[in-house]
């Protein structure tokens, strides 16, 4: 194994702007807004404030799977927060999210706006209020809610570990890659035996456990995620690979994966939705990966 340069921890870490490698600009120490901007507002009663990373795409799959089954209430409009621009640290998007990620919700339904952050919490908010895609029985809900939160916790070794050390941190260390390789190729595992066993996660049935899981580990399977399919050996994992191919043929799956996407093709960018015709100019039998992802 290569042994990376010496580095001696200091007794106080101190913050060195700039340092960081590809994401420096956007990275800080500190929350809070650094900026006066307000977040728009469209004439439904839920406003998305997202980019089309795994996360956001999490949000806006659920939606257009709850308006495919005639959720007429679940209209939305997307607008996109180009986090590499700092958009997520404006006065507007701080109020609805103080973490300053993406996805947030602003739910206008009732007599006062619900901030929702957190992606899995949005899931979960659009699933109770529109009693859809989460399962009625006990031990069902129960599994499904356990893949949920399992996608939530494990995620962050898989973006912010793998992904990070192996595509954009600014120097390649042996150590990093190997550890979360390793914790990568586990995870994956984990869900081939799963997926073994039932249809999709929860059971016999598609639910919000799949809807947050996609996002992350279907595109990982399909080799869209890092550009590391070939390194992870992703094809080993066949019943991963059935899962994330019919979920990749749902329409909803399709339309969710175009909202407020910035990248790639442009006939796969939909910056911002406002109606179900704005995706009328766009191919959707032709999506295509992005060939570059922005952190998630």
């Amino acid at each position: 194994m290569t042994a990376p340069a010496d580095y001696t921890p200091p007794a106080v870490w101190t913050w060195k702007p700039g340092n960081g490698g590809r994401f420096a600009n956007i990275n800080r120490p500190t929350a809070g807004a650094t900026h006066e901007q307000p977040l728009p507002r469209g004439r439904h009663p839920l406003q998305l404030y997202s980019l089309a990373t795994p996360n956001g795409v999490k949000v806006t799959v659920m939606l257009e799977e709850l308006l495919a089954l005639g959720h007429s209430g679940a209209e939305y409009d997307a607008w996109p927060i180009r986090i590499t621009e700092g958009d997520q640290f404006g006065s507007g998007f701080v109020a609805v999210n103080p973490n300053s990620k993406i996805p947030a919700l602003l739910d206008c339904s009732g007599p006062e706006p619900i901030r929702v952050f957190e992606s899995g919490a949005i899931l979960l908010h659009l699933a109770q209020k529109f009693d859809a895609l989460l399962p009625a029985g006990a031990a069902t809900r129960a599994e499904c809610l356990s893949w949920l939160f399992w996608q939530m916790g494990s995620a962050p070794y898989l973006g912010g570990g793998f992904g990070h050390f192996y595509a954009y941190a600014p120097t390649k260390i042996e150590y990093a890659i190997d550890r979360f390789a390793m914790e990568a190729k586990r995870q994956l595992d984990v869900l081939d035996r799963r997926l073994a066993e039932q249809p999709f996660l929860a059971g016999a049935e598609y639910s919000i456990a799949d809807i947050a899981v996609w996002p992350w580990y279907g595109a990982l399977a399909q080799g869209l995620l890092y550009e590391a399919g070939a390194f992870l050996d992703v094809q080993a994992y066949t019943h991963l690979q059935r899962w994330a191919r019919q979920i990749a043929q749902r329409p909803a799956a399709q339309r969710g994966r175009m909202v407020n996407r910035t990248w790639g093709p442009l006939s796969t960018q939909l910056h911002e939705r406002h109606d179900a015709s704005d995706f009328d100019t766009r191919t959707q039998d032709k999506l295509a990966p992005p060939t570059e992802n922005p952190a998630p």
